[in-house]
């Protein structure tokens, strides 16, 4: 990333944004798929803003009094509304999990109210509410939000940042500007990927689907993976308790998808098409679809949707999983 914290495939729409910076609406929607930065360039977007001596190319300076602040998590005219914030406050009994919470809450929007009622601390005035991700606002919290959205108090911005733009009320939508952000095309993530020292970039790239900030994050996870994929290139050999707890390490549903990945592969490649995930094992699953009974591919296919269903139950998953594996062992 650059000074700003702008990654290359997003710097056309924040020289944009910059260069209006003194005629935004008073919320903006930041939406695009999962892991191409959109919260990073929120947040970068937000700490300029606030920055009371910009750089040449609209940039925070990362020096003054409004930087630090920010960079400190405590700039008093920024507020950041997500999920997480809740689980710490929550008063759990000592014996149960804290559960992450999944959904901003009313009483967060409430909260709000002596934000947006109180003056700016500096002198531009701008008091900032970043949202994200906004899909996880519930019915409560969303139609409190629009009542803020529709009477917007002076000198309040809104950012929203959405993955899944369906899930959000038409109405809030509607209030806001939408911005559509970038997707790196193949090169600029491969470039930005070999600058930051990745192995492997091009095929870690199409496993997690053309995301590089993913393939940055999940480096551990990579490893990890690599162990995975020689058992199930065992196919009818493979044995399902020695697998199960290493698919189960990360989450349940971290656990199905990789499975559901590796089939979908092979299903491709018995039908004579590309693998879209796994570049480097071709050879191993055209040696496993040529012994595959396809009808019993799809089955199992079918069975995989409903277990990611379940992954979040808290229900025995090594069992699960090993039940899953078993399956898996009689495809061929």
């Amino acid at each position: 990333m650059t000074d700003t914290h702008i990654y290359p495939w997003q710097t056309q729409l924040w020289e944009r944004l910059a260069h209006d910076s003194q005629r935004l609406p008073h919320a903006l929607l930041l939406h695009g798929r999962a892991g191409i930065g959109k919260y990073d360039f929120a947040r970068s977007f937000s700490q300029a803003l606030l920055c009371l001596n910009k750089m040449s190319n609209g940039g925070a300076c990362k020096t003054c009094a409004s930087c630090h602040w920010f960079n400190d998590e405590s700039h008093p005219d920024f507020r950041l509304l997500s999920p997480e914030q809740e689980a710490e406050s929550d008063d759990a009994v000592p014996s149960k999990k804290t559960k992450k919470k999944t959904q901003i809450s009313v009483a967060q929007i409430r909260d709000l109210s002596d934000f947006l009622s109180l003056s700016s601390h500096q002198s531009s005035g701008l008091r900032i509410v970043l949202i994200h991700p906004a899909e996880t606002l519930n019915i409560a919290s969303a139609n409190a939000l629009l009542k803020m959205l529709e009477e917007p108090a002076q000198g309040v911005i809104f950012i929203l940042v959405a993955h899944q733009l369906q899930r959000l009320l038409p109405t809030i939508i509607s209030r806001c500007q939408k911005i559509n952000m970038p997707v790196p095309n193949e090169s600029q993530a491969l470039s930005w990927l070999e600058e930051q020292g990745v192995k492997n970039a091009k095929q870690q790239l199409a496993y997690l689907e053309g995301s590089p900030i993913k393939v940055c994050s999940e480096q551990i996870q990579f490893d990890q993976l690599s162990d995975i994929w020689k058992h199930l290139a065992l196919g009818p050999k493979l044995e399902p308790y020695v697998l199960a707890p290493l698919l189960i390490a990360n989450s349940a549903e971290a656990g199905v998808i990789t499975i559901q990945k590796w089939i979908y592969d092979m299903v491709a490649v018995k039908l004579g098409q590309q693998a879209r995930y796994h570049l480097q094992h071709i050879g191993a699953l055209q040696a496993l679809a040529d012994r595959v009974n396809l009808s019993r591919l799809f089955d199992m296919h079918k069975k995989m949707n409903e277990l990611r269903k379940l992954a979040s139950h808290p229900l025995n998953h090594e069992l699960q999983m090993e039940s899953l594996l078993l399956d898996y062992t009689k495809i061929f």
